[in-house]
């Protein structure tokens, strides 16, 4: 029986991206920019419910086009988006229905996201008991400066670095602490494992594609797109040799 629950954070306003209807619905190689990510998380056994988070008043337009045409097996539900996202995210993990024991939290902007990063993280968290939560991220391959103002007042180990990525898997029970307590204290994280670090969680990162890009501007749809594409090709020409099938 699948143990995880899915949240699929797309409350965003799209201030950045620069289309007032947000960017989850714009096309991307042929489907919603959101419909690629909960294409990932449907196809792993590991996830048993998808939650979407999204503006009250766009859920019934994400369904008829990011969702409904689409041939889901996991059953999805829906969260309405808050006014931050850290208010997003609690209400989509207050959602998780019963009965599951982890949750997966990602950026419904985040499209290149693999089943297998999926996979990988969902195991690392279930075979290590000692940990709250996961991260999915890379090791810092740029040198980082710590600068105050223009002038650089350190230069410190990049070994000492990650970027983190999403999706950023927790314990429900754990991730929901966090949340009310940061609720209740006013403190705002910059991801969810922040709010679990903050209440004394131990939280892991775990290595995810370094291609899992999140589009935040216009100019990322390009690196994407083609991303997403060569992809589709590569199954093409898996299908063409029988790959694919032999491993039904």
């Amino acid at each position: 029986m699948a143990t995880v629950c899915a949240v699929v954070v797309s409350g965003g306003s799209g201030s950045r991206f620069g289309n007032p209807g947000g960017k989850q619905l714009v096309s991307v190689a042929g489907r919603p920019l959101m419909t690629w990510s909960i294409m990932a998380f449907d196809r792993s056994v590991l996830v048993g419910h998808i939650v979407v988070v999204c503006p009250a008043e766009r859920r019934d337009e994400m369904r008829r086009l990011a969702i409904d045409p689409f041939e889901f097996a996991t059953p999805i539900t829906f969260a309405d988006a808050g006014e931050t996202r850290q208010d997003s995210t609690r209400a989509g993990v207050a959602a998780v229905p019963e009965g599951f024991e982890y949750v997966a939290i990602h950026d419904g902007a985040r499209p290149l996201i693999t089943t297998e990063a999926i996979d990988r993280a969902i195991c690392a968290l279930e075979d290590d008991r000692s940990l709250d939560g996961v991260v999915c991220g890379q090791p810092a391959i740029d040198t980082l400066k710590i600068v105050d103002g223009s002038r650089i007042a350190e230069t410190p180990p990049r070994s000492l670095y990650w970027a983190a990525q999403t999706p950023q898997v927790f314990g429900v029970d754990a991730v929901r602490r966090a949340h009310e307590a940061a609720l209740a204290e006013g403190f705002v994280g910059t991801d969810d494992s922040s709010l679990v670090e903050r209440v004394g969680g131990v939280v892991r990162c775990v290595e995810s594609p370094r291609d899992n890009l999140k589009v935040t501007v216009p100019e990322d749809l390009r690196p994407v797109t083609a991303i997403l594409l060569g992809r589709m090709s590569d199954a093409e020409r898996a299908q063409d040799t029988g790959v694919l099938r032999s491993r039904g």
